[in-house]
């Protein structure tokens, strides 16, 4: 042992049994007075007591002559049989102020934290960066635990388990953490390594730390997870609401520990903003939140609160920029007094916030609100850069709102639009019973073009119109007001279905080749039912539509074949028509594909809900109605859904008179004669001077302009109607005489003397009918 330098043996009660001559120059003790007595005695006099006998790293040991000396020991456990315990080596070397070789400078003035510790987790050595972090010097922490420099918490016994996992298994480890530094009362980031220490037998005796504080880019890490979490939370619907929420749901607990957001008024209803009051801001809270910890809001959301001028979010708002304030500034005790709740019995203060940051809400050059975040429960109050990263998810929280507010703006406009289009009370007419439902899309694709209509037709006939625009929105809406009355228009004229749906086809066709270029392709689908209660046909063309459903008196039904022809806007295709026999009593079921059609609905299976549903007994129309659409619709319908039912009814012989005319002018007085037995029996006699007079114009214009079979009918429904029918085409037309013309003044005395006259085209010729009322009861 002579030759070793600083060297010493204790067996396991620490008594020495070996000793150097470098330990002799060190303390002065000679090995014979140092053998056989406590080493604690010789080089760590006032050490705490405790296995090992020595602690590792810095002690002072007392000097023969009674200077102390300060030492640096490392202290190498020996095992005896058995692996028992059998004592340590011990070496030692003078603890100088400074390094003297270039490695150990190099140790002290790493940019790293490094530190050494021993198999306890007692620290043997600690350079410069390691001190600053822990908060005092060297010499203050050698020999202590880990765990008694640092303190117990989560954090730090983490730390301590990965330490003792490094010496049990020989093997390094790398890992981050997130806590709080001895020396700081921020968090900070950690990227650490740690490796064991071997002697030269290769046993581990300690264990090596580096710690590289990456605080600023576990920040960066966050604010760019926060931004990216941003995309996909805020604004996953058009509602105003639902976004706010969905903006404070993401600042709490991540960014803030209280959130909330205050629109302006007209953001959730005017269309243009106001202009800025002067006196003071009102705002209206639409959302807010609280982390667990925090203090609750004293403004009630739904409730409107006016802001001074000279408060944050007022200067938030009017400055258009994050406006950052702590505890103890100007203005900030202020807001806390005014905005936060009390807090109850043992929950958090008022004093414990201690930061606040007021962002505005600006999206497209306009200002919707303002957002407030407070923190209490983080340990960090607001820097610039939360300002900046508040700013950016402002930003894009006010964007989606403002998308909302458009949608919903679009929405409401498009709605009051379409509702003034379709028709609000169905006219009176005696063909049919009739229920419709009109139910407006929820999607964010906006209100489509669906559309309906019941148009009475000359000889009680009534027209049954059920269409679909493509697109949504108020330039599909603006569509369908054009058809809505290119329709009535084309059913005055009293055009056959299929030739009716031509003209329709070309008007879109006009339409679009018309329209500007930033104005979505225009088409449309269209279905036009003709109902006649006299014969009791139906006669119906489709332009693209679904096919209507037959639901007869028995309760049966069935899916009409009708050809369903190319959709309006496609041009220089036929539309064909299909004529049915229709029991009185059926019911004919109109509508349009949102009923049947969606992302994730099989259509066949749709189409038999929708027969079965229109079979189950009701009993009335509108009861029926609201039983399909419970049955077929799902919750949410991804589009427009219109809905029309007609019950047929039948006018029977005793309300029709039909009397054939033959060509001879002398038939003009019997079918007057004849027109005045029937009013006779109708008990209309009161009617029949004017109905006479009719009779005889009309039939005569049939006689000398038409061509025969010459044919009138008589029908008494809500109106008397009387018709002529002939096989000439040539449609009449009222023209002014001349005071020595003979003729020519008989239609003027028919629309004169009646309620409405007009002519449609048959396939055997033409019609020419008038209306007159019918005496009241």
């Amino acid at each position: 042992m002579e030759d070793a330098s600083a060297a010493v043996v204790v067996d396991a009660r620490g008594i020495v049994t070996g000793w150097s001559e470098g330990a002799r120059r060190l303390t002065g003790h000679p090995a014979d007075e140092a053998v056989g007595r406590a080493v604690r005695d010789l080089l760590a006099g006032d050490a705490p007591p405790g296995a090992p006998p020595v602690p590792s790293g810095a002690v002072v040991a007392p000097h023969r002559d009674g200077h102390p000396v300060p030492l640096r020991l490392t202290l190498c456990p020996l095992h005896g049989a058995g692996d028992a315990p059998a004592g340590y080596v011990i070496t030692a070397e003078p603890a100088g102020p400074a390094e003297r070789s270039l490695a150990g400078r190099a140790f002290q003035q790493a940019s790293l934290a490094i530190s050494v510790v021993d198999t306890e987790q007692r620290f043997v050595r600690l350079n410069d960066a390691a001190c600053e972090v822990m908060g005092g010097p060297e010499e203050g922490l050698l020999g202590r635990t880990f765990l008694d420099a640092v303190g117990r918490t989560e954090h730090t016994r983490r730390v301590d388990r990965y330490l003792s996992r490094v010496v049990e298994t020989g093997e390094p480890l790398r890992h981050e953490s997130f806590g709080r530094a001895p020396a700081d009362s921020r968090h900070h980031a950690w990227n650490v390594e740690m490796w064991p220490v071997r002697d030269l037998t290769g046993e581990v005796v300690g264990t090596a730390m580096a710690g590289l504080d990456s605080t600023e880019q576990h920040r960066a890490r966050h604010r760019l997870a926060l931004l990216n979490e941003a995309a996909t939370a805020i604004g996953t619907t058009l509602d105003v609401v639902r976004t706010a929420e969905e903006f404070v749901e993401l600042l709490v607990p991540a960014f803030a520990d209280f959130a909330a957001v205050d629109l302006l008024d007209w953001v959730l209803g005017a269309d243009e903003p106001p202009v800025r009051p002067d006196s003071g801001v009102p705002l209206r809270r639409v959302a807010h939140r609280s982390a667990e910890g925090a203090p609750e809001a004293a403004v009630r959301l739904g409730r409107t609160d006016v802001h001074p001028p000279r408060s944050l979010p007022a200067l938030a708002l009017r400055e258009c920029r994050a406006v950052l304030a702590r505890a103890g500034e100007p203005g900030f005790e202020q807001w806390a007094a005014e905005r936060v709740a009390p807090a109850p019995a043992g929950g958090p203060r008022i004093a414990d916030v201690h930061s606040l940051l007021a962002v505005p809400l600006r999206a497209r050059g306009t200002v919707l609100g303002v957002a407030v975040a407070v923190r209490n429960v983080h340990p960090e109050g607001y820097a610039p850069d939360d300002a900046v990263l508040a700013e950016e998810l402002a930003s894009r929280a006010a964007l989606s709102v403002d998308n909302a507010r458009r949608f919903a703006r679009e929405r409401a406009t498009a709605l009051t639009l379409q509702h003034s289009l379709l028709p609000k009370e169905l006219p009176g007419q005696a063909a049919v019973e009739v229920a419709h439902r009109y139910l407006p899309s929820v999607s964010a694709a906006g209100i489509g073009g669906d559309w309906f209509d019941v148009i009475p037709l000359a000889g009680s006939r009534v027209a049954l119109v059920v269409g679909d625009v493509v697109g949504h929105g108020i330039p599909s809406t603006a569509t369908m007001g054009r058809l809505c009355t290119a329709v009535r228009t084309l059913a005055d004229v009293d055009l056959p279905p299929d030739e009716l749906l031509t003209h329709l086809d070309d008007l879109v066709t006009h339409l679009a080749a018309d329209a500007r270029e930033d104005i979505a392709e225009l088409g449309s689908t269209c279905l036009y039912a003709v109902y006649d209660p006299v014969s009791g046909r139906l006669t119906a063309a489709a332009a693209g539509h679904p096919a209507p459903v037959l639901v007869l008196p028995d309760g049966t039904s069935r899916f009409l074949r009708v050809n369903a022809g190319p959709p309006l806007g496609v041009g220089g295709l036929p539309f064909e028509a299909t004529e049915i026999a229709v029991p009185e009593g059926s019911v004919v079921a109109l509508y349009t594909d949102g009923l049947i059609e969606g992302r994730d609905r099989d259509i066949d299976r749709a189409t038999e809900e929708l027969r079965s549903a229109l079979s189950v007994p009701a009993g009335s129309l509108e009861s029926l109605c609201d039983g399909v659409l419970k049955a077929v619709l799902p919750e949410e319908p991804g589009d427009d859904v219109a809905l029309l039912l007609a019950r047929t009814r039948a006018l029977g012989a005793d309300r029709v008179a039909t009397r054939d005319v033959r060509p001879d002018p002398e038939e003009v007085a019997a079918a007057r004669e004849w027109a005045g037995e029937r009013l006779a029996a109708w008990g209309l006699d009161e009617t029949a001077f004017v109905t006479e007079l009719v009779v005889s114009e009309l039939v005569t214009n049939a006689l000398r302009y038409g061509a025969p079979p010459v044919q009138l009918r008589l029908i008494r429904d809500r109106t008397l109607i009387c018709e002529v029918a002939d096989a000439s085409p040539t449609s009449p037309h009222l023209r002014r005489a001349h005071a020595f013309d003979e003729g020519g003044r008989g239609l003027l005395l028919v629309a004169q003397l009646t309620q409405r006259w007009g002519s449609r085209h048959t396939d055997g010729g033409k019609t020419i009918w008038a209306e007159q009322p019918l005496p009241q009861p």
